[in-house]
């Protein structure tokens, strides 16, 4: 209990969803159970008037809870926030809202005759905590579960990275001759010119290259599959981990590499949609 909460219970975006998802759990919830049979307090009111009466009621009640949470978050940049103070502060939401709901049921008697206020707050406090602590759960369940499918997700791309990074890529020719194999790491990009292929590579801290008779054809078959390489234009088949920059101009997108005395490699439209397919892999 004395331990940090995450931080996705707090966020402002997440606060926002929280009290959306409340406000028409809490609609749903005292227009299809109606508690305190409030349905029976106005008699020969319509169905229609009643969901606008018991929705107008609910949402002025939710002014609590978007309250609070404004102050929760802002109260999370200053100081974390601890599991049993969230639970506190949760716990005063249900007072607060059971409280405001209350005081209405006693302003507004049900057949003008005054019920104990003691017995009205019990039932109140009761609802209230159904009202709000299903919707928190439900919410805290889904966040968490986002929460851990990112991380998941994050982890699976560092794997990809760290494997990729090791790979070592055999270069064959035509006839299946190998050649010359480069670590990826070091790989930047590959230019083609008919039947023959250029490999540009990072050698003792300077960019070499290698001319190979084999069709770029074959190396986007069976080179880019599993690898960061994605082929952009007719010409150019680029590593991913090596694009610095990605920049829009009038004639279309070109990659600047990491690295000096590289070309800015062009995105054609033909592989337009293949090659922003692999970069979003690349840009979370």
């Amino acid at each position: 209990m004395d331990e940090k909460i995450p931080a996705y219970l707090y966020e402002k975006k997440n606060s926002v969803k929280t009290i959306l998802f409340t406000a028409l759990f809490a609609l749903l919830f005292i227009n299809l159970f109606q508690p305190f049979g409030s349905s029976d307090w106005y008699p020969g009111v319509s169905e229609i008037k009643y969901f606008a009466f018991s929705s107008l009621i609910i949402l002025t009640g939710m002014l609590v809870v978007v309250v609070s949470r404004v102050i929760l978050t802002a109260y999370s940049k200053r100081r974390e926030v601890l599991y049993w103070q969230y639970v506190l502060w949760i716990l005063c939401e249900i007072v607060a809202m059971a409280t405001f709901y209350t005081l209405f049921a006693k302003f507004f008697p049900k057949d003008g005759v005054n019920r104990d206020i003691s017995e009205i707050f019990r039932q109140s406090l009761f609802n209230t905590a159904l009202v709000l602590l299903l919707p928190y759960a439900i919410t805290w369940l889904y966040f968490s579960w986002k929460e851990k499918s990112r991380l998941l997700e994050h982890i699976e791309q560092e794997k990809f990275a760290d494997t990729h990074a090791k790979t070592l890529i055999a270069f064959p020719d035509e006839k299946g001759d190998l050649k010359i194999s480069v670590m990826l790491e070091n790989l930047f990009y590959i230019e083609s010119a008919d039947n023959y292929a250029t490999i540009y590579y990072l050698n003792k801290s300077g960019l070499s290259h290698f001319l190979l008779r084999n069709s770029l054809k074959w190396m986007e078959e069976h080179l880019t599959k599993e690898t960061p390489l994605v082929r952009c234009h007719r010409s150019y088949i680029v590593n991913m981990d090596k694009v610095k920059i990605l920049k829009k101009i009038k004639g279309g997108l070109v990659l600047e590499l990491d690295a000096e005395r590289t070309p800015d490699i062009p995105v054609s439209k033909t592989y337009y949609e293949s090659f922003m397919l692999k970069f979003s892999r690349y840009s979370v």
